[in-house]
């Protein structure tokens, strides 16, 4: 059994999703590892990791517009306003989704569906650079 891992920044656009799954893959291909199992990790409180569909871009918009109903910016009933009206509404996204994934690698590459990509999904409405965790264990 072997393992490799790193760590990777991701200079996100404001609120909205990054497809990390060319990067991912790329590090997955150049490991010695053909059979395992990924995992990344967002070491933050304001954005998630996502699999999500990448053939219909209106998907991750939808998805978007919803978090945005189900959870507004601005809210007067947040107590925590000190880092914007962003912020609080940032925390709850990231509480209702998930800050780690893992995907099963076959043949060194990542065992997806044929529309699936692994997204960065940012929360806040600003720009941010945002560290991830990758781990590998295989054979």
């Amino acid at each position: 059994m072997q393992q490799v891992r790193t760590q990777i920044e991701v200079q996100g656009r404001g609120r909205g999703f990054t497809d990390l799954t060319a990067t991912i893959s790329d590090w997955i291909g150049a490991s010695s590892i053909r059979f395992g199992m990924f995992t990344a990790f967002v070491p933050h409180t304001s954005a998630s990791l996502l699999i999500q569909e990448n053939a219909d871009p209106d998907v991750r918009a939808d998805l978007e517009a919803f978090f945005s109903r189900l959870v507004p910016d601005g809210d007067p009933a947040y107590r925590h306003r000190s880092e914007g009206p962003d912020d609080m509404p940032s925390h709850i996204r990231s509480a209702l989704t998930q800050s780690q994934i893992s995907v099963p690698v076959e043949n060194s590459a990542l065992a997806l569906g044929a529309w699936q990509s692994i997204y960065l999904w940012e929360h806040r409405t600003s720009s941010r650079h945002r560290q991830l965790y990758l781990h590998l264990v295989g054979e």
